[in-house]
Parts: structure tokens; sequence; C-alpha cells
């Protein structure tokens, strides 16, 4: 990757000498103006509109128009002149938490690449000092004749700087949110959890450009001289008044049944998904088991359990044979402890 940008990163009384290179590229499939009727190729020609000549690149220059159309010429030394302190230099003027930059004002990402032997322990203190502080640096430094705002985080073994919009360069969403009050229902909030649920995540890396990959197609088809089947897209909805329930419903479902196709494909299974009023209900109650139930026979806990439903004064009795009975001794021990139990009642009587 070639540099674009050769500086210095300030870091306090710290200058770590550094290359800039692009971070990102472009892979748009690019086209040409041409004329229809011969297939010439379009170009551009810089025109002079007094002289209505071609004017050569040598004897162009810049001027900045005042609102009244009045052009105020300024040279390339005019610009030099001015005080640029971060003209080679990004300086770091902060370090704050990631969360604090608001993604509106993300631009063009760089890798800051270490310019040099020297460079690489300075570069090296700093990627792990951001690290370890999980913080981002806010920078400052002039590239394409003017000065930038910029974001240094680490990504993997590299320093990367993002480009940022200045404050006052992010406009204030006036009039942009609906003006109408909406009320939204629980039943489509679930819904929609739903189908969030339902898509689930992604891997970034495995998407791709299904339109660029169209583009290709076609060029390769036209250049071999073969004419491709036009492809039919979804149908946009336009300005329709849809039933959001009904929509939804119908994408969970459409989801469900992509994500089922995805799983039989790869041998997995799919799981049913339920809304948040489904979650919290409580499922149904499990019967209550003994051990011996549990084993498929019936205990003679059961038939004690009967037997104290008929008698109120055996309650206590039937309720130790069902909870521990095993055996006949067992039995009689509780039988014992009943009748300690009843006398006491006849006394008070």
């Amino acid at each position: 990757m070639r540099s674009i940008w050769n500086g210095a990163i300030s870091f306090g009384l710290v200058s770590i000498p550094i290359k800039l290179v692009n971070a990102t590229e472009n892979r748009s499939v690019s086209f040409r103006q041409i004329h229809t009727t011969d297939g010439g190729r379009i170009r551009y020609r810089k025109v002079c509109e007094l002289e209505d000549e071609e004017i050569p690149t040598a004897e162009i220059g810049k001027a900045y128009e005042d609102a009244d159309g009045t052009m105020i010429p300024i040279t390339d030394e005019d610009l030099a002149s001015l005080p640029l302190p971060t003209a080679k230099t990004i300086d770091i003027v902060a370090f704050v938490p990631a969360d604090q930059i608001d993604p509106l004002q993300m631009d063009t990402a760089y890798y800051l690449s270490a310019n040099g032997v020297p460079a690489a322990k300075p570069y090296t203190l700093l990627r792990e000092a951001l690290k370890r502080s999980k913080k981002v640096a806010v920078a400052k430094f002039a590239l394409r004749g003017r000065e930038r705002l910029g974001m240094l985080r680490v990504v993997g073994d590299v320093i990367a700087m993002h480009g940022l919009l200045w404050p006052d360069e992010i406009r204030q969403p006036e009039g942009v949110a609906p003006e109408t009050e909406v009320t939204i229902r629980d039943a489509e909030l679930d819904l929609a959890d739903a189908l969030m649920a339902t898509l689930g995540e992604v891997e970034l890396g495995s998407l791709h450009d299904d339109y660029r990959a169209a583009v290709e197609e076609l060029i390769a088809a036209k250049a071999e001289g073969v004419e491709l089947e036009p492809e039919r897209g979804p149908a946009a909805a336009g300005g329709k008044v849809i039933d959001l329930m009904a929509a939804l419903e119908s994408s969970v479902r459409a989801a469900k049944e992509a994500r089922g196709g995805e799983a039989e494909a790869a041998g997995g299974e799919v799981t049913e998904l339920r809304s948040r009023k489904e979650a919290a209900k409580p499922g149904p109650k499990a019967a209550k088991t003994t051990p011996k139930e549990t084993g498929g026979k019936k205990s003679t806990a059961t038939s004690a359990a009967k037997k104290a439903a008929a008698s109120p004064s055996t309650k206590s009795t039937a309720a130790k044979k069902a909870s521990g009975a095993k055996s006949s001794t067992a039995k009689s021990t509780a039988k014992k402890s009943t009748a300690k139990k009843a006398t006491p009642r006849k006394k008070a009587s």
C-alpha cells in the first residue's frame, strides 16, 4: 500500500514518524460517458468563459467567489504563508472514551504505519497505551490543504485513524422525525422483537455487493455479445398504506422459513421463538410425583392420600405416609405418632 502523506504523531513531547495509508478502497464499477450514436468518448475541457478557449493546467488558479459573484484570487503562496502547525503533524489533543465520538462524524479511514526502525518503539508504546486505557485519541492534522479532525484507535496491531467532521459540519435533524403522534402497541413491539431475533446476527465478512457482481456479469456478457435475461427484483411498496401487524407477521414467517432452510442445509435445528408476553407466562405446572411414581408404579402414598381425604382426623398420618412411607415399619411408626397426638385432644374436650 502506498503512503499518501508522511509526517509524525505528536504525543506530548514524543514524536512518532509515520506514513498515512488509505484503509479503504472504492470497489464500485466506474463508467465513461460516450456519444450514443457513434460510441465516441465524451471528455471535459476547461474553457475560459471570457475567451471561450481551452486553458492549459499551468494557467489555472484558485479564486473564492463572493456573494455578489466577484472572484477573489487566492494563490498557493497565500495558503502556504498561513500558520498551520499541523501541516506535517498529527497533533493529539485529548484521549476520550470511544462512545463520546458521534458516528455521524466518521469520515475516511487511514492506517498509520511506523516510518523507520526508530519509530517502532514509540509507535508500539502509543498503541499499547490506547489498548490499556480503552480510549481513543482525538487529534488535529492537515491533509490536502485543510486542517482536519481525526480519531486514533487500535485495530489489531495497527493504529488506525478516522477522519472526523468538525462538530459544526453536522446538521441538526430538524423536521426529519415524524411530526404525527403515533402509538405503538406491545403486540407490534413483540412482533418486531421476534423478527429481529429471527433475522439474528451476521458475520459482516460474509456480506458482499450483489449489485456490483450483477454489473460485472452484465459487462462480461455484453463483451461476448450475449444478452442476459432481465431479473425482476421485489416490487417496491411505494406510498401504499400497509397493515403493520400483517406485514410484521409475514416477515417473521418468511424469516423463519429462510432460517429453517439454512439450518436444514447445515444439519442444524430451528428454535421456535416466543413473544415477550409468552416468555413471561409460567409454563404448565408439572405433576407432583413421588419417588415410586417416577419409576412407573403406583405408590402406597397415593392410597394413603385418598384415605386422608376421607377422614380429617388422619390428615397428618396420611401426609406422613405419603411423604416418606416405604415399609410397614414406617407405617406403624406413623400410626403411633397419630395416637399420641389424639390423646391430648380428648383431654382438652
